[in-house]
């Protein structure tokens, strides 16, 4: 999680910052204020669907890496369950037959003192 909110950060900076850098670079340049303030607006709605497109894809990375993730545990966890319910039901069988096997020389031991 804490790197999704780091390169969320990062994308945020880079877009600040070239967005300031634009505006700057702008105010400075030797043109109409109208002329100006259009360019602005216009780098501004670019910068907008830049934004927005670079979400859609990240979110789109996030989305599918959860799903692998959740898939490989899931799938990872089930697996765990077999084993331990295998191994329960191997030594289950086990006691089941020693002790079986107990009370058979048991009675004969019982048997064998009358």
């Amino acid at each position: 999680m804490s790197k999704k909110n780091n390169t969320a950060g990062i994308l945020a900076g880079l877009l600040a910052g070239a967005a300031a850098g634009v505006i700057l670079g702008m105010l400075y340049a030797p043109e109409e204020g109208k002329e100006t303030r259009k360019k602005i607006k216009d780098k501004a709605n670019d910068l907008k669907d830049q934004a927005k497109n670079k979400y859609g894809e990240v979110s789109e990375k996030v989305k599918d890496q959860y799903s692998s993730i959740s898939s490989t545990f899931k799938e990872t966890a089930n697996n765990v369950a077999h084993t331990v319910k295998d191994g329960y039901d191997k030594y289950k069988d086990q006691i089941v037959s020693k002790t079986a096997d107990v009370v058979k020389n048991v009675e004969s031991e019982l048997n064998d003192l009358k």
